[in-house]
């Protein structure tokens, strides 16, 4: 039910990994001839040199988009420190689409209002959009007024019906990796009850760590216990309270399948 992917974002544990690891995993997507006009890819990194490499080498391959995370060590950064990384991003890809990625509880770095709207005056039309996951709507909502057509993705599942009217371009949820179908009939068809579905899965995580859940549960899904493996420094959900989720999960499809129509 997607209609794009971003992958190597947070759920990838994107920046568990090194910019070889994660330049390698792009090749490998391009050479599987997996539909990169439908793929965002995260390349933020905390050394500049190494976000220009991974964002570089996503624009020779072909990525629809760059996710990229503000410089995220130092805390308390100015906006012109902000800018001038991502002047040494932008030109070392200048054929690919820019996202901003603002997740300032993991980052620790916003891209504030006043920043994105510097951003926008800066590289105009190369920085296309930005990836919410603040989970600050209004925030949302204004950055998505900061100029014509930048396109906004919040986090939650929640704002797909306000999406649908044209405030928002969409979400970019972890939590999609178990809803998508939901969430695509709540988009694209206004299913009140579908949406209430996915935002109810999406609740099954509220205070546990969302990574190592998902993960758990893309395992069972999928019948593969590989998919449960997180990086150093994440550790595997536990497995009584990975039972307690699937059970929770396998009882929301039911009732979702339930109320779908014939």
């Amino acid at each position: 039910g997607c209609d794009g992917l971003n992958v190597l974002g947070t759920t990838g544990e994107a920046t568990s990994f090194t910019a070889e690891q994660r330049m390698g995993l792009m090749s490998a997507i391009a050479e599987a001839g997996l539909p990169l006009d439908r793929l965002m890819v995260g390349t933020g990194a905390a050394a500049v040199g190494d976000a220009t490499r991974i964002t570089g080498h996503a624009a020779e391959l072909g990525f629809a988009g760059a996710l990229v995370l503000p410089p995220f060590y130092y805390k308390g950064v100015s906006g012109d420190g902000v800018l001038s990384y991502l002047d040494a991003v932008i030109r070392a890809a200048p054929k690919i689409p820019i996202y901003l990625y603002n997740f300032p509880a993991l980052s620790g770095v916003p891209y504030d209002l006043e920043l994105i709207r510097r951003i926008v005056d800066r590289f105009g039309d190369r920085v296309v959009g930005l990836k919410d996951s603040s989970g600050d709507l209004p925030y949302a909502r204004s950055a998505a007024e900061v100029a014509s057509g930048f396109r906004v993705f919040p986090s939650t599942e929640a704002s797909l019906l306000e999406a649908r009217t044209g405030v928002f371009a969409g979400c970019i949820s972890a939590t999609a990796n178990l809803n998508a179908d939901l969430c695509a009939r709540a988009f694209h068809d206004g299913d009140e009850g579908a949406l209430k579905a996915a935002v109810a899965i999406r609740g099954l995580f509220d205070g546990l760590p969302l990574v190592p859940g998902i993960k758990a549960l893309l395992a069972r899904i999928h019948g593969d216990a590989r998919l449960a493996e997180v990086m150093p420094p994440l550790t595997p959900f536990p497995a009584d309270t990975a039972a307690a989720v699937i059970a929770k999960y396998e009882a929301l499809r039911q009732r979702a399948r339930d109320l779908q129509p014939a």
